[in-house]
């Protein structure tokens, strides 16, 4: 049996795991009561909550060892869990399992400027990294809207993008070498400081694999220089897909933005009543470019953004007059999500990502969705890489309301894939989304990334149950064909 479908583990088994691990972890390090971790019940996916078995917060590789080689011995599942700002449910623990909390590995090791690199333990948080190289004038290109707090191991393991990753890349593209440690407590490195590495690129297939591959202890990141000049423009438009036509216009004409950024009007709103960003709050949409480079690029490049965005329709195109502007715009944006959480009880965060050119017909069909369904929604996504977060408004202590927005947050996934996109862009599959997984991926290709799983984790211990479906629970989803009866691939686990 799967260790994802087990029962709680009995108190036998309980003690075993607390007596093994209390021997080379401090008292303090090994939370196990009710009240102790309540603060573990869930991630920033907030409807899906779970108390598990223990939580231990190690400090060194070494301890990181010894616990997976216990947890293997004793088949305790584990969950490795980084700030616990995911939104895809990727860090629930599991009651009869391990939460690994790696909130202790926080510490920058090496910072090589002259090789623009550096080296850092995964619960660094992310915008500590540019805030520790900015004496050396350079920076860490991808900035989730939660840098402030989300750490670079979480970030590794979601492949996180944020508002610079059009022009600069997500995680993956910035990230140069790995240390893992392995279910059996083997130490893996992956990745070097050179431009390529002998062999199959294990550095990007550890990037996105949601903790279910083995756990991350060490990262070295890519540093860039800070540009000469970064200046952002705003253009308001008064019909959404007019905005979203311009995305697609201003590609088309070569042009690649630092950042591309859209919110439609209830986004506005709530952003401009929150920080007061200076955002005009009767646009029915807005977009942020930001252009960054030498001196005369962006004048050049500013001139040329204006002309296409107003050829596009926009009714007003503003320049950030100076950097406290330019930072004004920017907060509106990063702050959209709990902006929108003071109009709301709650909200339901969707991450799907479409070719830009459909960018326009996919929000009218969530404009669509929203009235079939009864829940509105605030729109405000990464524009230039088609990466959309509708934020579904609705109230869990209203009865039936959590399901309505789940339902509405899975017909926008299917929207994405049937415009050839795909469910996520930044926020992993977690638990949230791996229905949807079934209606993107064939049997053959599930069977295939069922088979990397076993190659690294043949005992099933490491975050059972997310990101990757069995093809029995994409049967009994109804998103892929069973011939005569039977389940293709039965010898596969069924959690």
């Amino acid at each position: 049996m799967n260790q994802a479908s087990k029962p709680v583990p009995d108190q036998d088994i309980a003690l075993r795991l607390a007596q093994r691990l209390g021997a080379v972890l401090p008292a303090e390090s090994l939370l196990s009561s009710a009240e102790e971790l309540r603060p573990y019940e869930c991630d920033g996916l907030s409807a899906y909550r779970r108390l598990p078995l223990m939580v231990a917060l190690p400090e060194t590789t070494e301890q990181v060892q010894h616990i997976l080689r216990v947890c293997r011995e004793l088949e305790v599942p584990v969950v490795a869990r980084g700030a616990g700002t995911g939104l895809s449910g990727g860090a629930l623990p599991l009651e009869n399992g391990l939460l690994l909390s790696l909130t202790k590995f926080n510490r920058i090791l090496e910072i090589d400027a002259h090789n623009h690199c550096a080296r850092v333990q995964p619960g660094v948080r992310n915008l500590a990294i540019s805030e520790a190289v900015a004496a050396h004038n350079l920076y860490y290109a991808p900035d989730p809207s939660s840098q402030i707090a989300c750490s670079i191991g979480g970030n590794v393991a979601e492949n996180s993008g944020g508002v610079h990753c059009l022009k600069y890349g997500l995680t993956v593209h910035n990230i140069m070498a790995l240390e893992i440690v392995t279910i059996d407590g083997e130490v893996l490195s992956l990745g070097s400081r050179a431009l390529d590495s002998a062999g199959y690129d294990l550095l990007a297939l550890m990037t996105g694999s949601e903790g279910m591959l083995g756990v991350i202890t060490e990262i070295t990141v890519k540093l860039l220089p800070n540009p000469e000049r970064a200046q952002v423009l705003l253009a308001a438009f008064d019909d959404v897909q007019k905005a979203g036509d311009a995305v697609a216009t201003l590609i088309g004409a070569g042009i690649i933005p630092a950042g591309l950024e859209m919110m439609d009007n209830p986004a506005i709103r709530a952003a401009e009543d929150f920080v007061h960003a200076g955002y005009p709050v009767d646009a029915a949409a807005i977009l942020l470019c930001e252009l960054d480079g030498t001196n005369d690029e962006v004048s050049i490049e500013i001139k040329r953004v204006r002309d296409v965005l107003l050829k596009a329709g926009a009714t007003e195109v503003r320049t950030a007059e100076n950097d406290q502007q330019r930072a004004s715009f920017w907060a509106g944006r990063k702050s959209a999500f709990p902006a929108v959480g003071r109009i709301s009880p709650d909200y339901y965060c969707m991450d799907g990502t479409i070719p830009r050119k459909h960018i326009a017909h996919v929000l009218k069909r969530i404009s669509e969705l929203s009235e079939e369904c009864g829940l509105q929604v605030a729109n405000v996504f990464h524009a230039g890489d088609g990466n959309l977060h509708p934020l579904i408004l609705y109230d869990a202590n209203t009865p039936g309301e959590l399901e309505k927005a789940e339902d509405f947050g899975a017909k926008i996934l299917e929207l994405s894939i049937e415009v050839g996109g795909t469910i996520t862009g930044e926020h992993g599959v977690g638990i949230e989304k791996i229905n949807q997984m079934c209606v993107q991926f064939s049997s053959d290709e599930l069977t295939q990334f069922h088979a990397i799983k076993a190659a690294f984790d043949p005992y099933g211990l490491l975050n059972p149950g997310k990101a990757v479906p069995t093809l029995h629970r994409c049967a009994e989803f109804g998103a892929m064909h069973v011939h005569g009866g039977k389940l293709p691939h039965p010898e596969l686990p069924r959690f």
